[in-house]
């Protein structure tokens, strides 16, 4: 099992938790709330964010010559992160003997607290060791400070790692919409992820999607970036994974497994564009349920709605993070695409 504790006193922060894959809709901000987000990590999981994080944050003009993209950033942002890499992230409910400090609680949140700076303390010795995130529009989460806490118990964990099979048959996947009308957060953000890789994959060729549900998803949003005029080569997007059978295309959506990362394999010349595992496995297995049995046919304005009325869109501010991060980038057309999401403020990208 793993467990975190403070690294200046040795207290026992956490519950015995397993790692996990770095979720897409880590630090996703959706909508306006009321409330928070689900916490992005299922209970007895963490996951570790590789990169510099939180502040101090330096501003796009004041790096030097070819030091964004020693950072892993090919595209301008507002600010880039100069703080320490590591954060661990946890569900709320798997912290123990932590608690919010009110002197270090800022003031620029709206209905919670935004976690800007670590505003908890082991309350064994009163270092800051955490930041608790609860603000509306995000996703309720807890990140462990990298610089005082650390390891202090090294296993598996309450989470063995599954098998592709286990995975199709143990986590069905996530529909689109939510009980409540409205499209799920988590989609917008995978399938923002998905569209960075896919377009930078593409060269900006037009695209072809066969399958219905995955051009429901995806073809809206390609029209509105590439439009349909384009007189490229056209290129096949289809899906590849776990229980599907070999099929011919020129870029395969597959998955990546939630708790090790790993992508599923393809062969070249087929180009692999990663999607979250409860997104891909909802896509590849889900199928609409058709009315049946009846002698009378069901007009369509008598069926329920199934999915909310206004079209779909894939999370703007992940989008824009994902394509500043591929060195595709760089190329005029898709630069211009990234530059259409006013990536040098914190304003939504409006596809």
């Amino acid at each position: 099992m793993t467990v975190f504790g403070c690294r200046i006193c040795d207290a026992i922060l956490t519950v015995a938790v397993s790692r996990v894959a770095l979720p897409v809709h880590a630090n996703q901000k959706y909508g306006n709330g009321p409330g928070s987000l689900a916490p992005a990590l299922e209970p007895g999981t963490f996951a570790v964010n590789p990169l510099p994080s939180g502040s101090p944050w330096r501003r796009w003009a004041e790096l030097e010559a070819g030091e964004a993209e020693a950072l892993g950033w090919y595209a301008p942002r507002f600010g880039i992160s100069a703080g320490p890499a590591g954060q661990v992230l946890l569900a709320p409910g798997d912290v123990r003997s932590t608690a919010i400090d009110p002197a270090l609680v800022g003031d620029s949140a709206c209905c919670g607290l935004d976690g800007g700076k670590p505003n908890m303390v082991c309350v064994t010795c009163g270092t800051p060791v955490a930041i608790r995130i609860d603000d509306c529009g995000l996703r309720q989460a807890v990140w462990l400070d990298s610089l005082t806490t650390r390891v202090i118990e090294h296993g598996p964990g309450p989470h063995p790692v599954l098998d592709w099979a286990d995975l199709v048959d143990q986590r069905p996947g996530i529909p689109l919409s939510e009980p409540d009308g409205g499209w799920n957060p988590m989609w917008a953000a995978a399938a923002a992820s998905a569209l960075a890789h896919l377009l930078a994959a593409s060269g900006g060729d037009p695209m072809v999607i066969p399958d219905p549900q995955v051009a429901e998803v995806f073809r809206p949003t390609l029209d509105r970036l590439v439009g349909q005029g384009n007189t490229g080569q056209e290129r096949t997007v289809v899906l590849a994974g776990p229980g599907l059978p070999d099929t011919d295309g020129d870029f395969a959506l597959i998955p990546e497994h939630p708790q090790t990362g790993e992508l599923w394999p393809v062969a070249p010349p087929v180009k692999p564009v990663p999607l979250a595992w409860d997104a891909w496995r909802h896509l590849a297995f889900y199928r609409t349920p058709k009315p049946v049995g009846r002698s009378v046919p069901i007009p369509p304005e008598a069926l329920p709605a199934l999915l909310p009325g206004h079209r779909f869109e894939p999370d703007g501010q992940i989008f824009l993070s994902v394509l500043a991060r591929l060195p595709e980038v760089r190329q005029p057309w898709l630069r211009a695409i990234y530059d259409r999401g006013r990536p040098y403020s914190y304003t939504f990208y409006i596809f």
